[in-house]
């Protein structure tokens, strides 16, 4: 293989493979990145066997070949390359990689790309088309409900169903539940269920470049895998096997109270009593108190710790239904309130044992239900 391509390129090409490499892994192959000429363009890709990224960029082709070289050292070695243009050079006998750029010139030891796990192949017309920024957004309202907890597997992933021309996401850990609806271009012809792991959703959400209009989902039949194609990059993960919660059974369908809140106003003052609230359990108090005569409703936000001290920040709302003091995790509120993009939000309640709901005042087709916090 002789190649050339510019710095920037292959620093942001490396860089975006090497978030699917496992950093302990007992197969050494699996620590590399495969630089491989593809149809007149170099592919470098890197799997843990359960996340795959592919990354393609523009470059001189002089000569065809693949390798594997450690995804750290090649990593760290591009990053401090000058801004100009790479000579990528493979010597078949000693299975290295010479890397030339400027003044630089460096012999990385690879292991031959015959022994690194086949790549996803995916014809162009399969699948179903979404379009991008619209999945980035959904994702980005839905991942961060997910477990982390390795003890329940299923829900460190996310519930994707694709019903005629309707997708929606949905994801729980157990004491948050976040729900968001879309349309999609085209309509399917059959109903679509995948548990998606929310870390592969993540890593698709950093991975399109500027402008990127549409991604295209695979999910090859009997596989137990997604595949997601961009433009220029491939993402593919396994499924998560297993019976996603019904989650649709624990939103509330009616509400006693519902205030509806400035998301930025309530959004600082949850970051304010977060300062006090982290040092303890996460742990505030929201005081709902309707408006009285010509007075503004107000929600109360309280926070208290022994050690640290205390806070209280008192925001306008509009409130219809009875008064009630009611206790969440602040970081939960937060996180839910930091994506959503509308003006205001609804905060729905009924009573301070059972589920709240967030939504954004005008758009209907997202909801997150939180539980929650005893009072004490």
């Amino acid at each position: 293989m002789k190649v050339t391509v510019s710095q920037q390129n292959l620093a942001h090409a490396v860089n975006t493979v090497s978030r699917a490499v496992s950093p302990r892994t007992t197969l050494p192959v699996l620590g590399n990145v495969l630089v491989a000429t593809d149809e007149g363009r170099l592919r470098l890709s890197a799997t843990n066997l359960e996340l795959g990224i592919s990354c393609w960029i523009g470059a001189q082709i002089e000569e065809d070949g693949a390798i594997t070289v450690p995804a750290r050292t090649f990593a760290d070695l591009v990053s401090t390359l000058p801004s100009d243009s790479v000579k990528l050079t493979v010597d078949q006998r000693t299975q290295s990689l010479n890397v030339v750029c400027s003044a630089s010139n460096t012999d990385i030891r690879g292991i031959d790309a015959q022994e690194y796990p086949p790549m996803a192949v995916l014809s162009p017309d399969s699948g179903i088309e979404l379009n991008y920024a619209d999945f980035k957004e959904m994702i980005q309202q839905v991942a961060f409900s997910a477990s982390v907890d390795d003890a329940r597997p299923v829900l460190q992933g996310v519930l994707l169903t694709i019903n005629d021309q309707e997708i929606s996401l949905a994801a729980t850990d157990g004491y948050r539940i976040s729900v968001r609806h879309a349309g999609i271009p085209s309509p399917v012809e059959k109903e679509i269920s995948a548990i998606i792991p929310a870390r592969a959703l993540n890593e698709l959400a950093r991975l399109a470049s500027d402008g990127e209009k549409t991604v295209r989902l695979v999910l090859p039949s009997g596989r137990g895998q997604a595949i997601f194609s961009l433009q220029d990059a491939e993402l593919s993960t396994l499924l998560i096997d297993g019976t996603f919660p019904d989650y649709k059974v624990i939103i509330p369908r009616n509400f006693k109270t519902t205030s509806i809140i400035s998301t930025g106003s309530f959004l600082k003052a949850c970051k304010q009593a977060e300062i006090i609230a982290r040092e303890g359990n996460n742990v505030i108090r929201l005081n709902i108190q309707p408006g009285q005569q010509d007075a503004p409703g107000q929600v109360e936000i309280t926070a208290q710790n022994e050690e640290t001290g205390s806070s209280e920040i008192q925001v306008d709302a509009n409130i219809e239904g009875p008064a009630l003091v009611i206790a969440f995790n602040v970081k939960f509120l937060r996180e839910v309130l930091d994506v959503i993009k509308t003006p205001s939000i609804a905060l729905e309640t009924n009573a301070n044992n059972t589920p709240g709901c967030i939504r954004p005042v005008g758009d209907e087709d997202y909801q997150h239900v939180i539980m929650p916090m005893h009072l004490g």
